[in-house]
């Protein structure tokens, strides 16, 4: 089972990709993914699409959806998967959790005119296709299109991280709500491309523990902005905590992500993989209840 083909992260149109479901499906059946997950952040309106199209390519599918939560400060992911979409409970917790954004993204575009840089949100609105959803990395793109910064890595180091121009704080999801959204919906939860953060030993710590005790079950040990020390760690750390391992290319776009869909490397074998715990919610041919 840790050889399967399973890309369970990626995100669509739908939040801050480039591609539609159906698109992404086609990428990641070309590539040879048997198991995938469509986890847009804080938004679930693009799972129809995608198990209808994973269904007529005769791939398994998992929903997926990736919610922000702030932990000590700093905005965390977590993957929930296998839930059922049309939970109440969720849909209310995810909704609050995008209400937020717009008025971030005025803010951001606020500060990037302070530095020059004016017709930031106008430019950036030009690259959503959820208005609900507009992100630092919409911003990005409209920076590397206009000529500004050559790539969206430059942008960020830049002009959109903590300390820069256009970078502003958000108040995101508690993580025991998150947690649970995902649980009491029928999913299981999953701590996102852990390496990204910048916690220290004793605050990543917590964040596994915590994590744990609020009902989470696997963490990302595969996935494209891991190293290779990264993933010795957090599976090393998956087997210390007890967590499920999961592995996904957090793809967003053919121009932008490090890796494309369904290129990572096999999980080792010495990890437990997160779809074994999760067989039963696999869809294959069924999507109704999504619709």
């Amino acid at each position: 089972m840790h050889l399967l083909n399973a890309d369970l992260h990626c995100h669509s149109r739908y939040s801050d990709g480039t591609l539609t479901p159906t698109a992404l499906a086609e990428r990641a059946s070309r590539n040879g993914v048997a198991l995938w997950a469509l986890t847009d952040h804080d938004e679930t309106r693009g799972l129809a699409e995608a198990a209808a199209a994973a269904t007529a390519l005769g791939m398994g599918f998992l929903s997926g959806v990736e919610i922000s939560v702030t932990f000590a400060g700093e905005t965390v992911h977590i993957v929930g998967l296998g839930f059922d979409a049309a939970d109440a409970e969720l849909a209310q917790g995810l909704a609050r959790t995008r209400g937020g954004r717009t008025a971030r993204a005025h803010e951001m575009a606020e500060g990037l005119a302070r530095v020059g840089l004016p017709g930031a949100y106008e430019g950036a609105l030009r690259y959503v296709s959820n208005p609900d959803l507009m992100s630092r990395t919409h911003f990005a793109r409209w920076l590397v299109d206009t000529g500004v910064c050559a790539d969206t890595g430059s942008v960020f180091r830049r002009y959109l991280t903590e300390g820069k121009p256009g970078y502003v704080t958000h108040r995101w999801a508690a993580l025991g709500d998150a947690v649970r959204w995902i649980t009491q919906a029928g999913g299981l939860a999953v701590i996102a491309h852990p390496g990204r953060y910048k916690f220290s030993v004793n605050e990543e710590f917590a964040l596994f523990s915590e994590f744990k005790a609020h009902g989470g079950r696997g963490v990302e040990v595969l996935t494209g902005s891991h190293s290779a020390a990264d993933t010795l760690k957090y599976g090393a750390m998956a087997q210390e905590f007890g967590l499920l391992a999961s592995r996904g290319s957090d793809f967003h776009s053919p121009g932008e992500s490090r890796i494309d869909l369904g290129r990572l490397p096999d999980l080792a074998g010495t990890l437990q993989p997160v779809w074994q715990a999760l067989a039963h919610r696999v869809q294959r041919t069924a999507v109704a209840s999504l619709t």
